[in-house]
């Protein structure tokens, strides 16, 4: 049975899902930007039958917000450090969350056991295009950066078709959005040299270029890195080929 709870981080809850049965290892769901603990809901469902899962909403995002920030990766590790404790851990990163995979996996050292990372934007290379939802997001105001972000990502129709709700939930979030995408693009949050575990990192055939070129860099300079192709997949892997996601990554 699932049980959900808001985990207090000095003055600021962060809310968390926990499910599954006791396990050895923990593995923890960590979604990308401008999105909640709920987009990795179908993987949390696929892993629960065999292990504790624990996903959770970041700082600034779902039943997270508000929160005052920063929002650089160096403080979501922090966050995500006091959500492990002393279990070891697998860690699963969508986008942006698997900047905070691997940085905690320097972090937390042989307390992670293997990280996964899907489609993790590489924002701080010289190679890395300006022109992503990102690079949008980021030239945007706090009140716009969240429509201009899931615009470019899913079309102005789909964005127009989701509830009025839905739409205001997303923009409130700007700040969030903005801070860790500048933060991303500033400096790089961990190095490769200091990533010892074995790390997957995974990318769809159907997405875009620069997201399997980064793939593809973080195979080949992690020291224990291992490129996976999500067949006729996406960035939205994990709910639209959860299985699949679970299954090879």
């Amino acid at each position: 049975m699932d049980r959900e709870r808001h985990h207090r981080l000095d003055s600021t809850p962060l809310f968390c899902v926990e499910s599954g049965p006791e396990s050895e290892l923990l593995v923890v769901l960590i979604h990308g930007s401008l999105d909640r603990s709920g987009g990795m809901a179908l993987l949390d469902r696929h892993i629960q039958g065999s292990h504790r899962v624990l996903r959770y909403d970041r700082r600034g995002y779902g039943r997270s917000w508000p929160h005052p920030g920063p929002f650089a990766v160096d403080e979501q590790v922090d966050d995500l450090v006091s959500l492990i404790g002393n279990k070891k851990a697998v860690l699963i990163g969508h986008s942006f969350g698997g900047n905070i995979a691997l940085a905690a996996s320097v972090r937390l050292h042989d307390q992670v056991v293997g990280v996964s990372t899907y489609e993790t934007p590489l924002s701080w290379m010289d190679w890395w295009p300006g022109t992503t939802a990102g690079a949008m997001a980021v030239a945007s105001s706090e009140a716009d950066a969240a429509e201009n972000f899931m615009v470019r990502l899913i079309g102005p129709k789909r964005w127009n078709e989701l509830p009025e709700r839905t739409r205001g939930e997303r923009r409130r979030e700007g700040a969030a959005l903005i801070g860790e995408l500048n933060a991303l693009r500033m400096k790089a949050p961990w190095s490769v040299e200091d990533i010892s575990c074995p790390v997957l990192c995974g990318y769809g055939s159907n997405g875009a270029k620069h997201h399997a070129e980064g793939a593809r860099w973080l195979a080949n300079n992690v020291k224990n890195g291992c490129l996976v192709e999500l067949s006729d997949a996406a960035h939205s892997a994990p709910m639209t080929h959860s299985l699949q996601f679970v299954t090879e990554l």
